[in-house]
């Protein structure tokens, strides 16, 4: 994944399994500090980093039209922002990835699903309390 310098500015490449750690810039040495925002995926960057991740990753399976998905995604920033570090947010658009929101049985969105190692922790289809979700990244831990 590339990842821009909040310093500097210079576009650094970052391994899925490094994503929740605080790494330095290539060019200006500065800190990165770890992922703190949703994350959009498709299906190859999903499956490097659910495959990598050294943390637990919850999946936020949306689509533009979602309402209930339109109404958890500040829900979902939030719970980002809080778990840096210990964990990881995906979103997956399920009209740009069918695939993928097949491959899980997306019958319904919002979907979350926590995993941890490529095994699912947590799921529960439609929207979900930031608390929940945040006991979800406890269990998996």
């Amino acid at each position: 994944m590339i990842r821009p310098c909040p310093t500097c500015g210079a576009n650094n490449r970052v391994p899925a399994k490094h994503l929740s750690d605080t790494g330095r810039c290539g060019s200006c040495k500065s800190a990165l500090p770890p992922v703190s925002e949703p994350i959009e995926v498709d299906a190859a960057a999903f499956a490097e980093i659910t495959r990598d991740a050294k943390v637990p990753v919850l999946v936020d399976f949306w689509a533009e039209w979602c309402g209930p998905c339109r109404m958890a995604a500040p829900e979902i920033h939030e719970l980002a922002q809080e778990m840096a570090g210990r964990g990881l947010v995906l979103k997956v658009n399920t009209e740009e990835n069918p695939t993928l929101a097949a491959q899980f049985r997306v019958q319904a969105i919002p979907y979350f699903l926590l995993l941890r190692g490529g095994v699912i922790i947590a799921e529960r289809t439609g929207v979900v309390p930031r608390a929940e979700m945040r006991r979800w990244f406890t269990m998996a831990a």
